[in-house]
């Protein structure tokens, strides 16, 4: 247990009571839609609570505390649809809610695709329950503690290095959220969770010669967090490491994408896949499933149950009960990430991603990051990415980078001012080898991916 970070003693846990009053309230509205003659209805009901701290060069700049709440409806007058929210909780609101969301519905042209997900294939709790996947973990902190560790967390990184010369700040933030989705096929779920996040981005060197680099831990639980010192410290070894860069000359190299980033990929990968860019027809991976769109070894596994996964869920968003599935195997993609309303307009079957996906684990076939750099040789680690060069229907990728040269396997000098370029389908061919250096900050878990040929255009 990490004590700096942990030390606050809990306060009463009264998170069981709220979702006992969102779930009474989701079944109201549900009642309401059906005496407004729905023939289907589904409510979404959450609540969210924060405090978020930023304190720059040892001063407090933001101290801001968040309380949110959400009441969504949506309802179905056979395939015509519906939806309208609120924040009110006053009957007279909820009442309006429902009363908006069936006038849109009655005003709505029909669309065969819409409607609830099968009531088949709605989880089903067991002993009257659904799993937390011990995600429910919550920080008690307090204002002043909240800014004497982010105090202590900028502190440490300014002196831990004569190069650091300025601060972007550090920041603590805690988060909880609490969600009720019920459904007029008799589902109800509840759902808890809870996020705490240390960041820090410091400034190295002076004049045209400042870099800025940071580093961040966040976890489900305050245990899990790194020291708010290390991550100052790590934060100020980032920033020194990135003065004095260089370019590279224009030509076609090895790149490796440093864990943080790799997770990108992956990123593009799922927006490919899924429905909406599908049945839109706005996608490079249209009809793919079923192809070999990566390298023999390369694996892509959905785990939904892991614990403390950022993204584990027992159903998706719309009840649907999740499981565990491979995306890719054998370099194969095996399906696409769907929900019902996109699987419909498919011809497909949901597979239980409305919302999104949940934890991906992308199978590692190499050592560490030391490892794949001997293994590389010469080429470009790409540790950071800017702008948004993507053509999501051609695959063509251009984006800003800055990381560093390998030089006979080693880290030689801080590369920026650069970019680099391919085609998303050509590079996901061209993955050589996926680390095992995994950045767990994420509910997509690779290490550093190595792409054995990309453009770099650089001004030397």
């Amino acid at each position: 247990m990490n004590s700096i970070v942990s030390s606050t003693a809990p306060a009463a846990d009264d998170s069981q009571a709220r979702l006992d009053r969102l779930a009474a309230i989701a079944g109201q509205l549900l009642d309401r839609c059906r005496q407004r003659g729905a023939s289907q209805a589904e409510v979404s009901c959450s609540e969210e609570h924060g405090l978020n701290v930023n304190v720059r060069m040892g001063e407090v700049e933001t101290v801001e505390s968040t309380r949110d709440r959400g009441i969504a409806v949506t309802v179905f007058f056979g395939k015509r649809k519906g939806s309208a929210s609120t924040a009110d909780l006053r009957e007279s609101s909820l009442d309006a809610t429902v009363d908006q969301a069936c006038a849109i519905a009655r005003h709505t042209e029909e669309d065969p695709a819409a409607g609830l997900a099968d009531p088949d294939l709605m989880a089903r709790p067991r002993d009257g329950a659904f799993p937390d996947f011990d995600m429910w973990h919550p920080w008690s902190l307090e204002a002043d503690r909240a800014v004497d560790l982010a105090l202590a967390c900028e502190n440490a990184g300014r002196e831990s290095d004569a190069r650091i010369r300025n601060s972007d700040g550090a920041s603590i933030g805690t988060g909880a959220s609490l969600h009720v989705y019920a459904n007029s096929h008799g589902f109800l779920g509840r759902e808890r969770s809870t996020q705490h996040t240390i960041g820090c981005a410091l400034i190295a060197g002076q004049g045209e010669g400042m870099q800025r680099d940071g580093w961040y831990t966040t976890a489900l639980s305050a245990d899990d967090l790194e020291a708010p010192a290390a991550v100052g410290r790590r934060a100020a070894e980032r920033a020194a490491a990135r003065l004095a860069p260089r370019s590279v000359g224009t030509g076609e190299m090895p790149v490796l994408f440093a864990a943080e980033v790799a997770r990108s990929l992956i990123g593009h990968l799922i927006g490919a896949v899924s429905g909406g860019a599908l049945y839109r027809r706005a996608s490079f991976l249209v009809d793919a499933a079923g192809q070999r769109i990566f390298p023999d070894w390369f694996a892509i596994e959905e785990l939904p149950f892991l614990p403390r996964g950022f993204r584990s869920a027992a159903f998706d968003m719309e009840g649907v009960a999740t499981r565990e599935a491979p995306l890719v195997a054998d370099g194969v993609l095996q399906r696409y990430v769907l929900g019902s309303y996109s699987a419909r307009k498919l011809g497909l079957a949901t597979t239980a991603n409305a919302g999104g996906v949940h934890n991906l684990r992308i199978a590692p076939n190499a050592g560490d990051f030391a490892s794949l750099l001997r293994g590389m040789g010469r080429g470009l680690v790409v540790t950071e990415l800017m702008g948004q060069g993507i053509n999501p229907v051609t695959g063509d990728y251009s984006r800003g980078a800055a990381g560093f040269w390998i030089e006979d396997g080693q880290l030689a000098w801080p590369v920026d001012g650069i970019t680099i370029a391919g085609n998303l389908k050509r590079m996901f061919a061209a993955i050589e080898a996926v680390g095992s250096d995994v950045d767990r900050r994420s509910h997509i878990l690779t290490g550093s991916i190595l792409v054995g040929k990309m453009t770099v255009a650089g001004t030397d």
